[in-house]
Parts: C-alpha cells; sequence; structure tokens
C-alpha cells in the first residue's frame, strides 16, 4: 500500500539560509510555479509575487523576496553559488529584468512586483505567497504555503506535501507508539527500522552516500562558522562570534583543515566548561553562517540548524562515535523523531513559536545521541520528550524580522538541552515516565493554538518590540 511518509532526505534539506519557512520554502514555490508554467506552456511576460501573513511582516530580514526571485530564476538553494546571490539580485533590481529560468528575460522591478501584504492573511497557514504570470492572453495564479522545515504545500494539490515522498513502507509511523509498537515487534533500534522504509524507496548505497552529504554539508557550515569573523547582514550590527570563540579556546593555535582542527580540539578540551563551551561554539557557528545566507541544512529548519550538527559533533569528538554508521544512524533516528512532530504539531515557528524550531531540533537531536550512547528504544523517546518538554511554549519574537536575536543563541541552549535529556533518559527507567512523547506532542500543539499570534515568528511581540534597532548585541 502507498503511504506518504517524511524521509529523512525530506526532514534533511540541504539549502540556503537565513530561514526554511521563509527562504527555502518560498524558493522552492518559486522552482515548483516554473514547472507550473512549463506544464501549462506559458510565457508569461509580467510576473507578480504577493506574499501574506508572516511571510510578509518578516519577510524583508529573512530573505523571502530574495528566494523567490532565486527560485524564478531557476536556481537550486541545495547547489548555488550562494557567494553569487547578492550579485545576482542586484543586477535583478539595476536592470528590473529577470532571467525566469534562467533562459527567458522578463521586465521584473522586484520593488513593484514583490508586493508584502501586512495586514493580510490566507486562510490555510500563516505563510502564504502567491505567484501570479500574465501574458496578452492569459493570467495565471498559483497559492503556495511553506509550512516549516522548508515543506510546501500547494493550493488545490491533490497530495498534502509538495516534494515528499509516497512508497510502499514497511513500518507506517505516525506517532511515538507507532515507533515504539515497531521496534518491540521487530527488535530493531530506531535507526535500523528508519532505514528499512528508507530503502523501500532507495538502495542502501544511496541512503549512505546521501546522509554522508548531509553530514559533509553540516561538518563544512560549523567549520566555516568557526573561522568566519565579521558582521552579520541587517540593521542589527551583530558580530559574528563562533571564530573569536574559536581562536581563544584553542589559545590562537592555527589550524590545517577541518582534521587538523579537530585534533587540535581533542587535545585542548578535557574539561567538562571546556566541552560545553566548543558544543555553544559549534551551534553558534552553524547559525551564523545561516544568518549570513550561508549553505545550512534544515534540521528541522534553518532558524534551528545548529542543535542537531552541535550535538552530532559532540558525539564524534567527545565521545568518540565517529564511524560513518554512527553519523548515518544518528540522522536516521532524529528524522523520524521529527516526522513525528510535524505530522503530530509543527515544524512552523509561524504556526507554533519557537518551540515547533528549537524544541522539535532538540528532541530530534536527544533521542539520537540517546540511542548512539547505548540507550533502549523507549529511553531514546523518553529523551525526546523531555527536551521538548522544557521547550513548550517558547515564542518567536526575530528582533527586526532577522534570524539573529534571540536565534542564534537560542540553538546553543537546545543543544545543551538535547545533551542534558540524552543524559537524563540514559540514567531513568523509562516505566517511571509520567509523561510520553505523543502527550508532549499533543501538547505542543494545543499550546500553539494557543498562542498569541504577535509570538509567532510577526515581530510584533516579545523581544522584538524591546531591543532598539541599530543598536549591536551585547
Amino acid at each position: 500500500m502507498l503511504r506518504e511518509f517524511i524521509s529523512v532526505f525530506d526532514m534533511f534539506k540541504i539549502g540556503v539560509g537565513p530561514s526554511s519557512s521563509h527562504t527555502l520554502g518560498p524558493w522552492r514555490a518559486a522552482l515548483s510555479f516554473l514547472q507550473q508554467l512549463e506544464q501549462q506552456q506559458l510565457q508569461p511576460q509580467h510576473i507578480q509575487i504577493h506574499l501574506y501573513g508572516s511571510l510578509a511582516k518578516t519577510g524583508r530580514g529573512h530573505g523571502t523576496d530574495l528566494a523567490v526571485m532565486m527560485g524564478l530564476l531557476g536556481e537550486d538553494p541545495a547547489t548555488c553559488s550562494t557567494q553569487l546571490i547578492p550579485e545576482k539580485i542586484q543586477a535583478i533590481r539595476q536592470q528590473k529584468q529577470l532571467l525566469l529560468g534562467g533562459t527567458m528575460p522578463i521586465h521584473f522591478d522586484p520593488a513593484h512586483d514583490i508586493l508584502f501584504h501586512y495586514q493580510e492573511s490566507l486562510p490555510f497557514h500563516p505563510n502564504g505567497l502567491a505567484f501570479e504570470a500574465t501574458s496578452t492572453d492569459a493570467r495565471f495564479r498559483e497559492v503556495y504555503y511553506s509550512v516549516g522545515g522548508g515543506f510546501i504545500v500547494k493550493e488545490g494539490a491533490s497530495t498534502a506535501y509538495v516534494q515528499t515522498t509516497t512508497a510502499d513502507i514497511p513500518f507506517p509511523i505516525d506517532t511515538a507508539a507507532d515507533l515504539l509498537y515497531w521496534c518491540q515487534t521487530t527488535g530493531l533500534p530506531i535507526s535500523e527500522l528508519v532505514m528499512e522504509n528508507e530503502l523501500a524507496i532507495r538502495d542502501e548505497q544511496q541512503v549512505k552516500q546521501g546522509l554522508a552529504q548531509i553530514w559533509q554539508v553540516m561538518r563544512d557550515c560549523i567549520y566555516k562558522g568557526c573561522h568566519t569573523e565579521g558582521e552579520l547582514p541587517g540593521i542589527l550590527h551583530v558580530k559574528r562570534r563562533a571564530a573569536e570563540l574559536n581562536r581563544r579556546l584553542l589559545h590562537g593555535l592555527p589550524d590545517a583543515g577541518y582534521d587538523d582542527w579537530i585534533k587540535k580540539i581533542r587535545q585542548q578540551a578535557t574539561a567538562f566548561h571546556d566541552i560545553l563551551d566548543w558544543v555553544c561554539c559549534f551551534a553558534l557557528a552553524v547559525n551564523e553562517e545561516n544568518a549570513a545566507f550561508g549553505r545550512v541544512v534544515t534540521a528541522p529548519t534553518n532558524g534551528a540548524a545548529g542543535v542537531i550538527p552541535a550535538v552530532l559533533h559532540y558525539l564524534i569528538l567527545f565521545r568518540q562515535h565517529d564511524r560513518p554508521q554512527d553519523i548515518a544512524h544518528f540522522l536516521l533516528t532524529a528524522s523520524v523523531i521529527g516526522g513525528i512532530f510535524k505530522k503530530g504539531a509543527t515544524i512552523s515557528a509561524a504556526m507554533g513559536g519557537c518551540q515547533a524550531e528549537i524544541g522539535v531540533s532538540a528532541a530530534m537531536a536527544a533521542a539520537a545521541l540517546t540511542e548512539a550512547l547505548g540507550g533502549t528504544q523507549r529511553q531514546c523517546l523518553m529523551a525526546a520528550e523531555i527536551a521538548m518538554e522544557h521547550h513548550l511554549g517558547l515564542t518567536c519574537d526575530p528582533v527586526a524580522g532577522l534570524v539573529q536575536i534571540p536565534c542564534i543563541e537560542r540553538n546553543t541552549m537546545g543543544a545543551v538541552k538535547a545533551i542534558t535529556a540524552a543524559q537524563l533518559a540514559l540514567q531513568s527507567n523509562p516505566d517511571q515516565a509520567k509523561v510520553s512523547l505523543d502527550t508532549v506532542v499533543k501538547t505542543m500543539w494545543e499550546t500553539a493554538l494557543d498562542m498569541n499570534a504577535k509570538y509567532k515568528e510577526t515581530a510584533e511581540g516579545g523581544l522584538a518590540v524591546h531591543i532598539p534597532l541599530g543598536l549591536s548585541e551585547c
């Protein structure tokens, strides 16, 4: 029986920062719209993009306008040169022309053809956008919703998710109870169970290569972020901190590349506070790269992209689980936990606040770390529950609509909480737990529904209205 399921490669997408819902999702929507134009055999003379709700309110800070233009150019967010993005956008603005799909020139003035509807939301989701293409004898309009983690929904589509996976999988999993049932029935650890589902659509080598590529992008992002200084884009003038922290922790020692860097970290970091500093440094590095429109992996979102790489790096460096299969198992386990939250609640901050991003990423990392350190399947679920339980109600209040304050530091908190949750679960008996993972998923969703809209990625509440713009972070 064919089922739609969230593959590990749906949950972990390679893309460009700063936001999976406000950058990667609209970018993918624009690419989907290009495909629709081709299928309709339309050659438009003019295109307008309408941004609604949260996409309008924080779209400029999150680069939504840049993302839709890059998508209309036909650029792939997983492979395009991030260094060339500013140049391409500047060319469009100066020439007031866009090469649709990279080949067809049309008149396009971003100042007039990207419209921000600040006071209007579409009914299905706060992150709505519409593309309108017109020619001399036709008008074509498509509406999309960016529902978090780079997932998009096309209005009127027969399938709930665009570009997810449909297959006859052996172990359907919608809830934590489903996952536990299949683990108890088969005796398989969570990662191997998830692998069996992946093998329904890909051969083993493809899965392994894909997971290795995901980790490569995460690893490169950490290393680059730890070696890049300067100021992040935007009016807040936030100074990057990871490189300075990296230099201080290594006492100014230079490195000759990633492997040499890792060797030096292992030699220097021996005390608990050293390891804690490095975990924070890794998370800062990723999300500074994300805020600077760098290449990151949604995990499960861009705003929370630093948690899982930081915890996985902790596992590799300080717990000596550095084999390719260790990394693959970590990502497989993390992905299924993210899928449970997506199906039972949300991974969109515009729907659920930051509990849907940092909270979910911490739960994913906690479960994966628990399995890697020898925990049982029930301890893994317990770790995920602990991590989310202590993120419930976390609001999304980006200052100036940028993924900088408080988002970057929140990734350090999420990573540390994930490690703590794993340690607690490993030292606990799940039989004595009072709260199940499914209960906390349900509670998170109810909390999301009750949360005031100003705390859902609108920059209309919380820190966003109390921090003077233009000040440096302190």
